[in-house]
């Protein structure tokens, strides 16, 4: 059984989330005529959800090809081999739940290729567990290798030429696993929120220097 299968088996809930954040938070930075890349997108969750023009979902894991939405342009392949993207053609990248299962080399070779495809005006939105939040659990996945917390993450950035121009470092609850109910409206309430009960997740948005 592979990791799909054990620690991260296919959950209606986070489609529901993702459509949800996609329409209360990630689509007010695309555009219509916009390219957006979903990096390590595993059930494509956040790329069948947003709309604009061109969609891209790279993940290693082949079962992805299984869920994407008509239209979303699908590349297996690790995530730190974006060769076949081209160079200045990415409006919005984002990469959910990733960076803390890629060592720190690989994390900074999958920086240097996005900062190479993001267009002028591009950024990059990152989301996944905040470890100065959620220490007790961030080992729970066996495939972690890499701890960033919030202030981590946003050195790790800029000292690969990014700079960072939001940083929120209690977005999310860690998970959708549980007993928290999974409702659009309950969703939207928590953005809204000043403070953030529970929040373990973080994201950071950054764009190349």
């Amino acid at each position: 059984m592979d990791y799909h299968e054990t620690r991260l088996p296919y959950d209606r809930r986070r489609d529901v989330l993702w459509r949800t954040l996609c329409e209360s938070y990630f689509q007010r930075l695309v555009g219509p005529d916009a390219c957006v890349l979903d990096v390590g997108a595993g059930y494509g969750h956040f790329i069948n959800h947003i709309r604009c023009a061109r969609r891209i979902a790279v993940d290693r894991w082949a079962g992805m090809t299984r869920y994407l939405a008509p239209g979303v342009a699908a590349h297996v392949r690790d995530v730190t081999d974006l060769g076949v993207i081209d160079d200045r053609s990415v409006d919005l990248a984002l990469a959910s739940n990733l960076f803390e299962h890629l060592t720190h080399s690989d994390g900074a070779l999958l920086l240097g290729q996005l900062r190479s495809k993001l267009r002028a005006g591009g950024s990059l939105v990152i989301l996944q567990p905040n470890y100065r939040f959620a220490y007790r659990e961030y080992f729970d996945d066996y495939t972690h290798v890499s701890i960033y917390s919030d202030r981590s993450l946003s050195d790790f950035l800029v000292s690969n030429g990014f700079r960072v121009v939001d940083c929120r470092a209690r977005f999310l609850p860690l998970t959708v696993k549980g007993n928290l109910p999974v409702r659009p409206f309950l969703i939207r309430l928590y953005l809204a929120l000043p403070w953030k009960p529970l929040g373990k997740q973080m994201l950071l948005r950054a764009v190349p220097e």
